[in-house]
This record gives structure tokens, sequence and C-alpha cells, in this order.
């Protein structure tokens, strides 16, 4: 029977300290890769809001334009990424997000845009066979990114969104219209908890003014032994008589007495 070489001093520690290497590489690595995702994301953003800016710049018609050409653009962002293969969930919320910003820089209708660019970027994934629910959803929260940069009302862009997503999903067909539903099912009730816990807080009735500082507590209640009723201290002892001397209560009056009062 062979015996078992006893292991080399410090090979523990050195396996260990190489799993922590690998572990810092790719921690390295991925903050790297995302660092870059985000760089792609924002010069997206910036070539998509800067075309369509200076696109309605050039026409007094800048709500009929800016329907039309959030549809064009939409189109060339999903050719774009035919050519290369890849890329349109990734893509999708930036590019709808630019288009919003871009409209919103000339005074156009942002929430109408917004509806129609989660629209067109739903249909256009079902016609390449993209997965339509990611996509919507990626551009519902593009569009929830740019109403807020530009200072628009979020329900409203999240409740056009939302409903442009639902509607271009449900003329593809009833299995892409339950996937979008699921997909986006809780949006609108975290932009609900995103937009209250911007808004300041409004005093409560009977609380007064925030300068005035809380009121005092009430006196706790008693309980009226003679009706049962709840009162406070002051009430139960204004309302109640004082007890007769040495404890007696008081004797009915008689029938006669009654008579002559």
């Amino acid at each position: 029977m062979s015996e078992k070489k006893p292991a080399a001093p410090g090979a523990g520690a050195s396996t260990q300290a190489d799993l922590g290497k690998a572990g810092t590489a790719v921690k390295e690595g991925v903050i790297r890769s995302l660092k870059g995702l985000n760089e792609i994301e924002a010069d997206i953003v910036s070539l998509v809001r800067n075309t369509v800016a200076d696109s309605l710049k050039l026409t007094a018609d800048v709500a009929g334009l800016s329907l039309s050409l959030t549809t064009e653009v939409i189109k060339g962002a999903i050719k774009a990424t035919e050519e290369v293969g890849t890329g349109l969930i990734l893509s999708t919320k930036s590019v709808t997000k630019g288009v919003i910003m871009g409209v919103g820089d000339v005074g156009g209708d942002v929430v109408a845009v917004a509806s129609q660019t989660v629209k067109g970027a739903v249909k256009g994934a079902s016609e390449v066979g993209a997965d339509v629910s990611l996509v919507a959803r990626r551009a519902v929260d593009g569009a929830i990114e740019a109403g807020k940069e530009v200072g628009a009302n979020m329900e409203d862009i999240a409740t056009h969104a939302v409903g442009g997503a639902v509607e271009a999903a449900g003329s593809i067909g009833t299995t892409a219209l339950r996937a979008v539903r699921e997909m986006l099912v809780g949006v609108m009730e975290g932009v609900k908890e995103v937009a209250s816990s911007a808004l300041p807080k409004a005093p409560s009735k009977g609380t007064g003014s925030p300068a005035e500082g809380p009121k005092a507590p009430s006196p706790p209640p008693s309980i009226d032994t003679h009706d049962g009723r709840f009162k406070t201290d002051e009430e139960y002892h204004h309302n109640t008589p004082s007890p007769p001397p040495s404890g007696k209560t008081p004797e009915e009056p008689s029938a006669k007495t009654r008579t002559r009062r």
C-alpha cells in the first residue's frame, strides 16, 4: 500500500492565492466591459438625440414630423443590428431614449413620441425574430429615463410607453401580447413609487403647519362606569355628579313628593 506524500509547505496558501487572483482578474475584466457598454450606450443616445433634434429644427411641423421621424429612426437602428448580427436588445433602450430626448430638445410632444417609439421597437423586433418582450422592456425603460431627464411627467410617459408596447404586441399575436404583459408587470407601480418619493410630503389634516411642531398627545381615555362610554378625564369629571356624602346613594323621592313638585 502506497503512502500519501505530504503536501508541500505553503501549497494550500498558494492555491488560495491563485483563486483570489483569478477572481480579481474576472472582476476587473467585467468592470472594463461594463464601462465599455455604458460608453457605447451613451454614444448611441447622443447620436440619436442630435440626429432627431437637428432634423426637427428644419421643419415648422414638429408634431407631425416627429412621429414619422421616430419610425424611420427605429427602422434604421434595427437594420444596423441586422447587419451586425447582434445588439438589438442592447441598443433599443439607448435609441428610444435618444429619440425622446431629441424631440424634447425642440419642444415636441415627448409623451406621444414615447408611445410611437416603443411601438416601432416592438414591431421591429417581431419582424427580425427577436424577443419582443425583452425589447419592449428595454424600450419602456429608455422612455422612462428620457422622460425623467427632459422633465416630463414620469407617470404619463410610462403609461403611454407601456400602452404602446401592449398595443404593438397585440397586433403581433396573443403569445407576444402575453409575454409583453408579463415582462412589464410592476413597471407602473415602480414609477409611481419613485414619483411619490420625489414629491414633498403635504402636512396631514389636523397636525398644523410644520413650523408648529407636533401637538401634545390627548389625555388617555377613561371609562365612565355609569353608562360604559369612553370619555376623557376632563369630560368624565365635568359630567359625572359628585357622590353623596358618606357614600350613601340618595333615595328615590316618593310618589307624593313627585306630585307636589
